[in-house]
């Protein structure tokens, strides 16, 4: 792993893209993830559960290391606060990644047709906001080098605006998709339907936190 302190001078982005590297691996884990939990193989779920959680575990000592590193002084050019929301909105998507892959592992639950077809349009969704958020991170270290300004800042500009609307997105699927799991309340157990809701509300909370993320870029340039 890069030395954080060294590279903080280059750019404070640097190192938040060096984190959301190991976000995205994480978030990378769970299309994995459901598909073999889809197949019933409960002990490769279990493996791959303790993969992402090791993952995870790496991303938070990245972020440990950026914070214990992150300088004090008058000369960054943002402000340190701005670093730090960044820096908590990206951990949250990887504990979120790695709450859905421990709650896979609790059960077998039951589904159907209907359900799996809307829940698929619904996560990738989801995944479709954080990546969009991931090219905005992506860019940082380039505005940072234009003054925040110009055609770069105006391209960032659009990536947030593609993030809001993804996330709008995702917003529709979950209802659809409780609305589809609800169809079926008489069908399934408590147990199942719990899950179902719990991996579903886990999914759109990395596509709302991915949308925070990308605003909080947009609160930078629109302080410069």
């Amino acid at each position: 792993m890069r030395n954080v302190m060294k590279i903080f001078g280059r750019s404070p982005f640097i190192p938040l893209q060096m984190h959301m590297e190991k976000v995205a691996i994480c978030v990378d884990k769970v299309p994995e993830i459901l598909e073999i939990y889809r197949q019933g193989d409960s002990k490769a779920v279990e493996k791959l559960s303790k993969k992402l959680s090791k993952l995870e575990h790496e991303a938070d000592i990245i972020k440990d290391d950026i914070r214990a590193n992150l300088p004090r002084g008058l000369f960054m050019p943002v402000d340190r606060s701005h670093i730090l929301t960044i820096l908590e909105v990206q951990d949250r998507i990887a504990n979120k990644s790695e709450n859905i892959g421990v709650l896979l592992t609790f059960k077998q639950a039951n589904s159907s047709e209907e359900f799996d077809t809307v829940f698929d349009s619904f996560f990738e969704t989801c995944l479709a906001t954080f990546y969009a958020t991931r090219d905005v991170i992506e860019r940082l270290d380039e505005l940072v080098e234009t003054g925040f300004g110009g055609p770069e800042a105006n391209n960032v500009h659009k990536l947030i605006d593609t993030v809001a609307l993804k996330e709008h997105e995702a917003d529709v699927c979950q209802r659809e998709a409780i609305r589809t799991l609800l169809k079926y309340e008489n069908e399934i157990s408590y147990g199942d339907f719990f899950l179902w809701t719990s991996v579903l509300r886990q999914f759109g909370g990395i596509a709302d936190d991915s949308e925070h993320l990308a605003e909080s870029v947009r609160n930078i340039l629109e302080s410069k």
